[in-house]
């Protein structure tokens, strides 16, 4: 049975037991203190912890999942693996321990023909809560089998979050394999032997004080009881295909099967190799299905965790031998393999797979160029009699190559090396600390305990006013001062940061900048307001320079926003939310946002992109967005509930965490762009003016980035390009419209006077090969030089081919060195060294003469024994240059 067979299975039994089947939630997770969703009832936990109401009380899924916390030891065994896939049924005050237990046992043995697993009752094995004899006795009642009722303590069988929330005990399932993998007695005497499938979580009880899984202390029993439950698809799958591990199901092995026509070599030959092949299986999965939901290769969260998934894979793929770019070999498969599952790869698979390619052909450089450097590293730690690769070292791969440390460690450990990694660990955090400096002094170096603290005096929530409000009445909560925290008052000058009981201030967010202002005291105090940010959520801090008076706690206050700078942040916001929809209608629904920053009178906007838009789809973005200034679209908000205002269709960024109430911000009366957005907006688009579009480029491995101007910013551009247009049209004697083929005309020109002058250059060259030949020839020297100062020489091209052509005549019959030198179309010396065979065979290398004539030139050069190149800044001493290098080769 194929694992989509599994999964539609289970869906559809508890579909047909009046249970809202739902679609998987994004791998992306909802909670922003982990990176990925980590388990099946993640998306559940707000309607398991009673802070929304879920749509129907029973409901199931097939949730993907991804859990990297133990990536290194993927492959090592066959039971660990990043991505998973959870089924799962859930009840919130509905069904509880008797249903559960029901559902669960009757699908795993009703008979395959009839719907179910088909599992031998005979071969199931339950586990149960020290206490929970009344799950025992329900287990009982089903016919299962007394003695393959097993207790186990709090260490084992009772669930929490981990924090104050629901809690109780749990019933886990598992499947006996038999004699031949492990000694009889089930769960308790042999978890290799007993598979767990299925874990029940019986949630009655209110927990609080949770110090570990065995420190706890129940508060007492929920008013709801909710049924959690979680079974592996992946376990299931090996299980019911009669494989031996999850790597051997349908959706993983043919990876194998392409990793091994790629590497000639067969899985389960070579242990080692063994070890190899589940790592490229397991992350090629992963990766795909992660990318699926969005995610790009960057060096930061899940992007730096999947950029380790995908290098993980090249780098093993080459340990069995293949040098060769593999991803797009191995990617197809991994989606053939999952489509059943999710048709909806094919929809995203063009630009996920572009961005995979991308990726491994930048690692592969990577590695090429570090590779040699980790090496030479290990040589000279074995040379200095140490075990151990110095963390300068790998801080430089790192720093200088972009070697990855945790690609360090795992070719160390290959090597039999250690790595200082306390040292590399020290000298990125020395990196680290100076990046942060800047962000340091922004927040005044205050402690984010100091904003926790204040915030829990607080008697009722900041109010914000801005949407609607320029300037409000308000009150002084709290002052913060650099070094002392939270202060009573404070007297001018002085750098401090207030706190409001309400404020019309814009705190920057969602890449809209803060506003600024003032803040007047009803005392004589004079406020500066340069920023305003959120170091906690819902504080409002607002950044100020006192000027004047003494400002205190309690004081009441007139607060003033710069209305000029609010207006042309607002347009420059509607402007972003405008290009964001043209991009998306231009070049496709996944150009997706992935930043932004809305500034006064410009706009910066990232998307999702594997490749560089034409230009002349740019060109049609930025006509589009125009066009609907024209038309003057109205802007209106509205508070929704989350889940209308997608069914809407607004856009909403991916693992951004949204509330039950949303604001939507929408252009145009039929929606012609949609999103969710706290930020401010002006009430039509035809107050913003113009949108010209500077640039667009590559930020990172697929994403791309757009500049643009808006308003006052798009007219100052506009009149600059046409003052310029005027100044050209002057200068080359024609009018506006003629200006493009003059300039190309004038271009051809110049390039024919270029190609003139480069091929007197090159003949030039050429007429003083016979003299070079003739002079080394006639050498008594035993080494026979041949080198000029060829003055300017055009195109090095030219220079490298007279070396070589002089080499040639030269022969083998004594060493030979060639050396010339001239400059180059900027001016810059060049120095272009040849040897021969015999000169190497005595130790001549044309790489060591050049780096001594490119040091006596104020520069630098290098490359292979038998040419080499290299430059400076000091044209003046081309000729001593030569004079050193001939020196130099003389000696041998």
């Amino acid at each position: 049975m194929r694992t989509s067979e599994i999964a539609k299975r289970f869906l559809d039994y508890f579909e047909q037991h009046d249970h809202l089947v739902v679609p998987s939630a994004s791998l992306i997770s909802p909670n922003p203190t982990t990176l990925f969703t980590i388990a099946g009832m993640v998306p559940f936990i707000p309607y398991l912890m009673g802070e929304q109401t879920p749509p129907k009380h029973r409901m199931a899924s097939n949730q993907k999942c991804v859990r990297t916390l133990d990536i290194d030891e993927v492959g090592k065994t066959t039971r660990h693996g990043t991505f998973f896939q959870m089924l799962g049924n859930f009840s919130f005050g509905d069904y509880f321990k008797e249903e559960a237990i029901h559902y669960a046992y009757e699908l795993l043995t009703t008979p395959q023909d009839k719907g179910g697993y088909g599992f031998d009752p005979e071969k199931l094995w339950m586990t149960t809560f020290t206490d929970d004899e009344e799950a025992r006795s329900m287990w009982k009642n089903e016919g299962v089998d007394p003695e393959h009722i097993q207790i186990m303590g709090m260490e084992d069988n009772f669930w929490t979050t981990g924090g104050p929330g629901p809690g109780g005990p749990c019933s886990e399932i598992y499947v006996d394999r038999g004699p031949k993998y492990g000694v009889e007695g089930g769960p308790i005497a042999d978890e290799n032997r007993y598979i767990e499938i299925w874990d029940l979580v019986f949630e009655n009880y209110e927990v609080d004080n949770v110090k570990s899984k065995t420190d706890l202390h129940i508060v007492g029993e929920l008013e709801n009881k909710n049924i959690d439950t979680g079974a592996g698809l992946e376990r299931l799958a090996y299980l019911m295909q009669g494989k031996q591990n999850i790597y051997e199901t349908d959706e993983v092995f043919p990876v194998i099967e392409a990793a091994q026509k790629l590497s000639g070599r067969t899985y389960g030959d070579d242990e080692a190799m063994d070890v190899r092949f589940r790592i490229v299986a397991d992350h090629v999965r992963s990766a795909l299905m992660i990318m699926s939901d969005g995610v790009r290769p960057s060096n930061n969260g899940r992007g730096y965790v999947l950029r380790r998934l995908l290098r993980r894979t090249v780098k093993a793929m080459r340990e069995l031998g293949v040098t060769e770019p593999v991803m797009p070999t191995l990617l197809p498969t991994s989606k053939a393999a999952m489509e059943p599952s999710y048709p909806e790869l094919n929809d995203t698979f063009h630009d996920v797979s572009e961005a995979a390619y991308g990726e491994e052909d930048a690692f592969r450089r990577t590695l090429e160029s570090g590779t040699e450097i980790f090496d030479m590293a290990v040589t000279k730690a074995k040379q200095g009699g140490s075990d151990l690769v110095s963390g300068e070292d790998a801080f430089k791969l790192h720093d200088t190559y972009g070697f990855p440390i945790e690609i360090t460690l795992e070719m160390a450990a290959d090597q039999g090396v250690k790595v200082d990694e306390a040292k590399f660990r020290e000298l990125m955090a020395e990196q680290k600390s100076r990046a942060r400096a800047d962000a340091l002094k922004k927040r005044h170096n205050v402690d984010l305990s100091v904003y926790d603290d204040f915030k829990k005096t607080l008697l009722q929530p900041i109010d914000f006013l801005g949407y609607t409000d320029m300037s409000a009445r308000a009150k002084v909560l709290g002052i913060m001062q650099e070094g002392k925290g939270s202060v009573p008052a404070v007297t001018g000058p002085a750098n401090i940061e207030v706190i409001l009981d309400r404020t019309p201030f814009y705190a920057q967010a969602g890449g809209q900048l803060a506003d600024q202002g003032e803040i007047l005291s009803d005392d004589g105090a004079v406020l500066e307001v340069d920023d305003v940010q959120k170091p906690i959520k819902d504080l409002i801090v607002h950044q100020c320079r006192l000027t004047e008076g003494t400002l205190v706690v309690g004081a009441e206050v007139n607060a003033n926003i710069d209305l000029e700078r609010r207006g042309a942040i607002a347009r420059s916001h509607t402007a972003t939310h405008m290009v964001h929809k043209a991009l998306r209608e231009e070049l496709g629904p996944q150009a997706t946002q992935r930043g932004s920053e809305d500034a006064p009178n410009r706009l910066r906007f990232d998307f999702q992109w594997s490749s560089a838009p034409s230009k002349d789809a740019m060109n049609a973005v930025e006509a589009r967005v125009n066009e609907k200034l024209r038309e003057n679209l109205a802007v209106t908000t509205q508070e929704m509930k989350f889940d209308d205002a997608i069914a809407l269709g607004a856009m909403h960024l991916f693992g951004e965490k949204y509330g039950d109430i949303v604001r939507v911000v929408s252009i145009g009366e039929d929606g012609w762009s949609r999103e969710l957005c706290g930020g401010t907006h002006i009430d039509h688009v035809g107050k913003i003016g113009a949108i010209n579009i500077m640039s667009e480029a590559s930020i990172g491995s697929g994403v791309r980035r757009v500049d643009a101007v808006v308003g006052q910013g798009a007219y100052e551009f506009n009149a600059r390009e046409h003052a310029l247009v005027s100044q050209l049209s002057d200068m080359v004697n024609a009018r506006p419209d003629e200006l493009a083929e003059r300039v190309n005309m004038l271009l051809a020109k110049l390039k024919e006077s270029d190609r003139r002058l480069a091929a007197m250059y090159e003949s030039q060259l050429a007429a003083s090969v016979p003299t070079l030949v003739a002079e080394a020839k006639a050498s008594s020297a035993p080494v026979k030089v041949a080198k000029k100062n060829v003055g300017h020489f055009g195109s090095f091209d030219a220079l490298r081919k007279t070396v070589l052509d002089v080499r040639g005549q030269l022969g083998e019959d004594a060493p030979v060195v060639v050396a010339l030198a001239g400059m180059n179309e900027d001016g810059k010396p060049m120095v272009a060294v040849a040897t021969n065979e015999t000169a190497r065979k005595q130790g001549i290398k044309a790489g060591d003469l050049v780096r001594g004539a490119s040091k006596v030139l104020g520069g630098g050069g290098g490359g292979k024994p038998d040419f080499a190149q290299g430059g400076g800044a000091e044209a003046t001493k081309i000729d001593e240059a030569l004079e050193a290098l001939a020196g130099q080769a003389l000696k041998g």
